[in-house]
């Protein structure tokens, strides 16, 4: 095992290897005024989510600003490849290895992450453009509109446990960010925008809501073991939303409330 600050100055050189393949995406959209009515009303409470400014994003090598697509119909599970055994103070210099692979590596305009979860749970912002928006990301090939990439800091190889609070927080912004209406645990027809992909540009593919990454593109992520806890984070995601819904009726039928 490397030391650490050994292995965290080399970590950018297997991101780079490892993160998503997808070409720098077109900018046609500007931010919309920030007096805009917010698209949709989450079906799930916003999880707590630790800003850029606080891991210390690179501010100066992002390309472009944000792109805006449709709200979410998909969720796309990653991990970024790192061994799993790092301490979770160092997530922040992890995320900006991540960040200067994906821009200075792959040439891509931001993070390609809308989010990322390190392995005590804790939730960052990924690409910037506003964490309640609807950002394009650049984290899986053919599907990066209408959807939302989250990558766990980690490998995650089979036989590997994942952390119950990594489990939790991916539910939990699954839950948030998909389109009311958009069930976690069913399925969802995209359309394929690149060829690169598993499913030639055009084609409709029929994916889960809550998917892995290697479900649309030749690879092995997310590793094994948290590929497999994906079925956990689809039926918590929909209790959440369960949750939300069983909150808000019981609040209207409660004396005193308007109907």
């Amino acid at each position: 095992m490397w030391p650490h600050r050994i292995w965290l100055g080399a970590a950018v050189l297997p991101l780079a290897l490892l993160v998503p393949r997808d070409a720098p995406v077109p900018h046609i959209l500007a931010e919309p005024p920030r007096t805009a009515p917010h698209p949709w009303a989450a079906a799930a409470p916003q999880p707590v989510v630790v800003r850029r400014a606080a891991w210390h994003a690179d501010e100066s090598i992002v390309r472009e600003h944000a792109v805006y697509t449709g709200a979410v119909r998909a969720v796309f599970i990653h991990h970024t490849g790192e061994n799993s055994d790092y301490d979770c103070g160092e997530a922040p210099e992890l995320i900006r290895n991540v960040e200067e692979a994906h821009i200075k590596g792959r040439g891509w305009d931001d993070i390609g992450y809308n989010f990322l979860v390190d392995r005590c749970g804790t939730i960052y912002e990924g690409r910037a453009g506003g964490i309640t928006r609807s950002v394009r990301g650049a984290h899986t090939t053919g599907f990066n509109a209408d959807s939302v990439g989250i990558a766990v800091l980690g490998d995650y190889h089979d036989g590997e446990k994942v952390p119950a609070a990594v489990i939790r927080s991916l539910a939990a912004l699954a839950a948030w960010k998909l389109l009311p209406g958009e069930d976690p645990r069913g399925k969802v027809r995209l359309r394929s925008t690149n060829d690169a992909s598993r499913y030639p540009k055009g084609e409709v593919a029929v994916l889960d809501v809550i998917s892995g990454h290697r479900d649309t593109y030749r690879t092995r992520c997310p590793g094994q073991a948290l590929y497999d806890e994906l079925p956990e984070i689809r039926s918590l995601a929909a209790a959440m939303r369960a949750d939300r819904d069983a909150a808000t009726e019981d609040a209207g039928n409660r004396p005193g409330s308007s109907h």
